[in-house]
């Protein structure tokens, strides 16, 4: 009998598994989403691997053999991974584009959301927000799949996505292309309606567990806060997205 985690794989269509299938996905430009090798996994075939991980920059992660035995019934050889649904992007192309298109650069950075619907939703809003690019960590965000480009209403087939390996050095390149780093935070008493979104601007929102990193809080110009008048504690990062890039909106319309 399958697993429930066999049970929704055997739809996916971006699963590949085995060892000669992702060598070859990779030397054929195909963006690998995420990678999994099993622990301790050796062979030259192995090795063909890891130099093209490296010649790529692909991010991967090491798990035990049980866990990609929940993955797949098929013989994968200690390699799962899944093909990206979209093409990613970096930062340093896509900001010249934008300036040169003549415009403000209002730029996203989701600070590992994991939640896929979350992120679709995030999405969704940002495009229909004006957001010019978002920026998600090569690690520990949400899987972009058949469920965060359905709730994002296919918007990740229309606004950029970067997938940067370290968000604090594309922090430090957002500054000094002259935008503005802002982060939402409740740890702080600015409200997100006192910045000047009609700068060139970069907004940071964090997981749903944390909020921001404390990393990337210290690295930010401003720090925005949503007031709450009622008893929960923090809004949906989905919804607390929308008040501050329509804060955003507000502005620049005003201008």
């Amino acid at each position: 009998m399958q697993t429930r985690e066999q049970q929704k794989e055997s739809g996916n269509d971006n699963l590949i598994f085995g060892l000669r299938p992702i060598i070859e996905a990779i030397r054929s430009g195909k963006e690998i989403d995420k990678l999994l090798i099993q622990s301790g996994l050796k062979g030259e075939l192995v090795s063909q691997l890891m130099g093209l991980l490296k010649q790529h920059d692909i991010v991967f992660q090491y798990v035990p053999v049980e866990k990609l035995n929940r993955l797949t019934l098929k013989n994968h050889q200690g390699v799962v991974g899944y093909i990206s649904s979209i093409t990613y992007h970096k930062i340093q192309d896509v900001l010249p584009t934008i300036f040169e298109a003549g415009k403000t650069p209002l730029i996203l950075i989701l600070d590992r959301i994991t939640d896929v619907r979350n992120f679709g939703a995030i999405v969704r809003t940002a495009e229909c927000s004006g957001v010019d690019a978002i920026i998600i960590p090569a690690k520990g965000g949400a899987q972009i799949n058949a469920d965060s480009i359905k709730t994002s209403a296919g918007a990740l087939h229309k606004i950029p996505v970067c997938r940067e390996a370290n968000l604090k050095d594309v922090i430090n390149i957002l500054r000094e292309s002259g935008l503005m780093v802002i982060a939402c935070t409740e740890k702080t008493p600015d409200m997100y309606y006192t910045h000047d979104y009609t700068l060139p601007v970069a907004i940071i929102m964090g997981s749903e567990e944390d909020g921001v990193s404390n990393e990337l809080l210290n690295l930010s110009d401003a720090h925005a806060k949503i007031p709450l008048m009622g008893s929960i504690a923090s809004l949906n990062v989905s919804v607390a997205a929308g008040v501050i890039l329509y804060e955003a909106v507000r502005q620049r319309l005003a201008d």
